[in-house]
């Protein structure tokens, strides 16, 4: 009589209808249900009777948020104190934050490191780093390479390479040699000037970065090292890892070589000794907090007129105070 009032429609019941029709249900059991049941199914019956015990013993809205997550400070310090010591494992950082007032679980360190791709200290005592490498010696340091520049001659264009060297912690260059060709002798001579005891750029210096340019010959890198300086030979084609030596390539050439047409070696070997001069004490270096190499005391103390001193024609200025 229901489903004919119905019309056939599916009966929808409240909670509270199922709780009842289950709490019947479970006491009659599913053999005589399935005789007398009609409304719906023994087994929806028992579904509904079973949701119900879970909905008394469920505490999904007593349950807070879980628990918080680590401070974004203190993972940065984790991350920090991984990096900047490659050889501590995760106990050994987590003394470090325990003397800082921080208390991290060991597995919480993991997690962090994991996540920002860093190695178990296992692995990273493993490998140097480059920027590791350069910051430890950095007053050690010197690079080398060679540049080339085309110049007018009697025979028409020719090519002039110069071979300079750069001091890492204090940009000083040094130019080498400036020849049309070089050779394994001219190189041999250019290697007791650079360990010179009074003048050499290389006088207690322990490095020296260089590509793989075969002028960089047994015989030039064996007299280095019997002065104590050891060849960084750089991998092939990685420029970037010889990134000081490159930019002053690109200043040397971009503010003075490429502006002018040269006339012969004379010509060149001016034009990069005014600039090299300019380079060293009139030209303000980003990587040294804007500073000069080896400043004038005079005129960075003068208080008088503003003066100009040109070179190259006035490609290069230097301004300047009169002492007082």
């Amino acid at each position: 009589m229901l489903r004919e009032q119905l019309g056939g429609r599916r009966l929808r019941f409240t909670d509270d209808q199922r709780r009842r029709l289950a709490a019947k249900g479970k006491g009659v059991g599913r053999k005589l249900l399935a005789e007398v049941a009609t409304i719906v199914t023994p087994e929806t019956l028992l579904a509904w009777h079973r949701k119900l015990i879970a909905q008394k013993y469920d505490g999904t809205s007593k349950r807070g948020p879980g628990r918080p997550r680590t401070d974004g400070e203190i993972e940065s310090l984790v991350i920090r104190l991984a990096e900047e010591n490659r050889d501590w494992g995760y106990r050994r950082i987590q003394g470090a934050l325990s003397n800082l007032g921080h208390t991290v679980a060991r597995s919480t360190i993991a997690d962090m490191l994991e996540r920002h791709g860093i190695e178990p200290a296992r692995e990273r005592i493993r490998k140097t780093a480059w920027k590791e490498f350069l910051s430890q010696h950095w007053d050690l340091i010197v690079a080398a390479d060679f540049f080339t520049i085309e110049v007018w001659t009697r025979r028409g264009l020719q090519r002039f390479m110069v071979l300079f060297f750069i001091e890492l912690s204090t940009r000083q260059v040094q130019i080498a040699g400036i020849a049309s060709t070089a050779n394994g002798l001219r190189m041999s001579q250019i290697g007791r000037n650079l360990t010179d005891m009074v003048d050499g750029i290389l006088n207690g210096k322990h490095y020296l970065i260089h590509d793989r340019d075969p002028l960089f010959s047994t015989e030039f890198l064996n007299m280095l090292a019997d002065t104590g300086v050891e060849s960084v030979r750089l991998p092939p084609r990685s420029p970037n890892l010889n990134a000081y030596a490159e930019r002053f390539v690109r200043t040397i050439k971009e503010s003075c070589l490429e502006r002018m047409i040269l006339f012969g070696e004379e010509s060149l070997r001016t034009a990069i000794r005014e600039f090299t001069a300019h380079y060293h004490g009139e030209r303000n270096h980003q990587g040294l907090d804007n500073r000069l190499i080896h400043p004038e005391t005079g005129h960075l103390e003068g208080c008088g007129a503003v003066n100009r001193r040109q070179r190259l024609g006035g490609m290069l200025n230097y301004y300047y105070r009169d002492a007082a």
